[in-house]
């Protein structure tokens, strides 16, 4: 009677479909889960919540997806052992993910040496798909030169002559300083900049930092300072009246992960690029919201939005492609189109990056929190340079 019930089973599961029986699809993410938990916690939720999505319906070519989770503690060395790890032991089929800069340059070097493909989720530096953009390489977040460009727009309808920066001494702070002096300067060549503060990241010495900012008597100061840096610069600029009478121009400041820590002491009247999670209610985003906020009894952030549009992206590729085969999946990406909670975008083929926007508005109070006012979503479509600009911006292929 048991060979019986045994044999039957057997049986049973060769008569399912062969697509049931088939292995998951393993993606190998890596992330800065413990060094930069405010963006990468609900990074992870994002990416959860669309999984569940796709699996939901099915999967994708009839097999779900699983994503297999490192940690890189914000070091390029540790990121590329995961990666390696996540390869030849996982046999994942691509990897993605990223928050730092130059973590994300270290994986895209890993893909290219290995010849497997990475989505950057998070990286900003426009290196990642120019000057040092490769064949393996995608990134899906507006880089530093897109959202330099929306703030660039915007800083030069004020009337400051003189500028000021500050950012950390690294390659996104680097990257976006470089590329938002040559925007402004390109629109108003008066523009000077009498200033630069480059503070080590996550370590700011508000203060002197503060006081050679004043000293410099700039009307207006570009800020790339984020994460624990930002409001210690807020709090000293406040305190030393830095912010008095001078416009700042502050990139990713409107994110909720960097107004939720300063609460009230948010500073009024920054432009900023952000995420107005609160007021955005076109249709995808607000289905987005509520599937978010149901699942985990929490408002999304930014990092929430690049999690989600990440495996989003990935499951339209795979679809596109019809196959985990590296090459067929790269050529997929070219063009592809996929849906996020900002609306659709695309990945351009000449430069690998995604037309993936932004929000551009200004900050304030609202209920002893920060968040943004008189925002728009800017279409990073709109802000990115041509293909034949592109040409000489990134090496041959």
């Amino acid at each position: 009677m048991k060979r019986s019930i045994v044999l039957g089973l057997a049986l049973a599961a060769l008569a399912l479909p062969a697509a049931a029986q088939q292995e998951p699809i393993k993606i190998g993410e890596i992330n800065s889960y413990t060094g930069l938990a405010a963006f990468t916690g609900p990074y992870r939720n994002g990416w959860q919540l669309a999984v569940d999505e796709v699996n939901e319906k099915g999967g994708v070519l009839g097999r779900k997806l699983e994503v297999v989770s490192r940690d890189d503690r914000l070091k390029p060395e540790d990121a590329v052992r995961a990666a390696n790890e996540l390869v030849a032991n996982e046999k994942v089929a691509l990897i993605a993910g990223g928050f730092l800069s130059n973590v994300g340059l270290a994986l895209a070097d890993f893909a290219a040496q290995n010849k497997i493909m990475y989505l950057a989720s998070e990286p900003l530096t426009d290196a990642l798909v120019w000057s040092k953009g490769n064949h393996y390489t995608w990134r899906l977040r507006p880089s530093t030169y897109m959202q330099a460009a929306m703030l660039a727009e915007e800083a030069a309808k004020l009337p400051a002559k003189k500028w000021a920066t500050v950012a950390p001494n690294y390659e996104y702070g680097q990257s976006a300083v470089a590329a938002f002096k040559k925007l402004l300067q390109e629109k108003r060549p008066e523009v000077t900049f009498v200033a630069e503060q480059w503070p080590a990241l996550g370590k700011i010495e508000a203060g002197p930092t503060v006081q050679a900012l004043l000293a410099a008597q700039p009307d207006a100061i570009f800020n790339v300072t984020f994460s624990v840096d930002l409001p210690k610069f807020v709090r000293e600029g406040e305190t030393r009246g830095l912010f008095k009478n001078r416009h700042v121009v502050s990139l990713l400041t409107g994110e909720p992960e960097y107004l939720d820590p300063l609460k009230d002491e948010t500073p009024q009247g920054w432009i900023v690029t952000g995420y107005p999670w609160e007021q955005i209610d076109t249709p995808e985003h607000t289905a987005f919201r509520d599937a978010y906020r149901k699942k985990y009894n929490d408002y999304p952030r930014l990092g929430s939005i690049v999690g989600y549009s990440t495996i989003k992206a990935i499951a339209a590729m795979l679809q596109k492609a019809g196959s985990t085969d590296t090459e067929k999946m790269l050529a997929a990406m070219a063009g592809l189109e996929f849906d996020t909670p900002f609306g659709k975008a695309k990945f351009r083929a000449s430069d690998h990056q995604s037309t993936m926007g932004a929000y551009v508005g200004k900050t304030t109070v609202k209920e002893g929190r920060g968040t943004m006012t008189d925002w728009y979503y800017a279409d990073g479509a709109k802000y990115l340079p041509s293909d034949e600009e592109v040409k000489k911006l990134r090496p041959q292929q």
